[in-house]
């Protein structure tokens, strides 16, 4: 994700823990949860949060320590939009290449971080470069994949709403959160139509499209949010991984094309 940004699992407490490249754990080292067990063969370091674990590989514990931190603000934000209980897993990898890995894809160009199964993965070179608000708005936005879900659900609503929910308590100007946006809006170049798929390819050919799709994806679930409110568009949400983004808009009276010209008019009108 841009400057401006970027699974619920039960575990028992964990202390922090540092091992020894190469070296056992200690007979009474706690057990990690699944998602988070067995990721390298050596020198793994964890950190607990609150309510996060941290696993980190050839990683500065001062590092996972305030990504633990950070999780643990993500967790809060989430669940105060989504409900519940929520824990973060967090994997930090030691490169990009790394957390490519275990992601499962071929590059993460662009991006600071992605959910994976149960877990966040933390691209830790992009991390890096964020701001502390970014940071937060980056594990909030992946939290709130793990926790949601994203099955069945068109890049542009799954990203945008994980967008609302990362952006929600950063205390952000819109026109500062989606500043490539706003820059096409005013040089007269408003979008015609919710990000497509391809839009959110993290390929690192056009970053700058990248970070617009976003903003886009964002501003079209904050429009819902500010029209019907945030616990109508959680609903719309569940519904479209349920039914289908077809249905579930029209239980509130719209189609792709009917919110795709509202969210048109409240883009011009909240960057021009």
């Amino acid at each position: 994700m841009s400057e401006q940004v970027s699974r619920r699992a039960a575990m028992t407490g964990l202390l922090l823990l540092v091992f020894a490249s190469g070296g056992a754990p200690a007979a009474d080292t706690p057990i990690l949860p699944p998602e988070l067990r067995g990721l390298w063969p050596d020198t793994a370091v964890v950190s607990r949060g609150i309510r996060s674990t941290v696993a980190g590989h050839r990683t500065d514990p001062a590092v996972l320590a305030e990504v633990a931190r950070r999780a643990d603000t993500a967790a809060q934000r989430v669940s105060a939009v989504l409900g519940g209980p929520v824990r973060p897993l967090v994997a930090v990898p030691a490169s990009a290449r790394e957390a490519a890995a275990l992601a499962g894809a071929a590059r993460l160009d662009g991006l600071a971080a992605v959910a994976d199964g149960r877990r966040v993965i933390v691209v830790p070179e992009a991390f890096a470069t964020l701001n502390p608000i970014g940071k937060d708005v980056v594990l909030a936005h992946e939290l709130t994949h793990v926790v949601a879900g994203t099955d069945g659900v068109p890049p542009w609503l799954r990203e945008g709403f994980a967008d609302y929910v990362g952006y929600r308590d950063a205390g952000l100007p819109v026109a500062t959160a989606a500043a490539e946006l706003a820059a096409e809006v005013r040089a007269g170049r408003l979008p015609n139509a919710l990000p497509e798929p391809a839009a959110f390819a993290a390929d690192g050919r056009d970053p700058g499209r990248l970070a617009r799709a976003y903003q886009e994806a964002w501003l079209a679930c904050r429009f819902l949010a500010d029209r019907f409110g945030e616990a109508t568009l959680v609903r719309l949400y569940r519904e479209a991984r349920a039914a289908g983004v077809g249905p579930a808009l029209a239980a509130v009276g719209l189609s792709v094309a009917t919110l795709t010209e509202r969210w048109r008019a409240y883009v011009r009108d909240l960057l021009v």
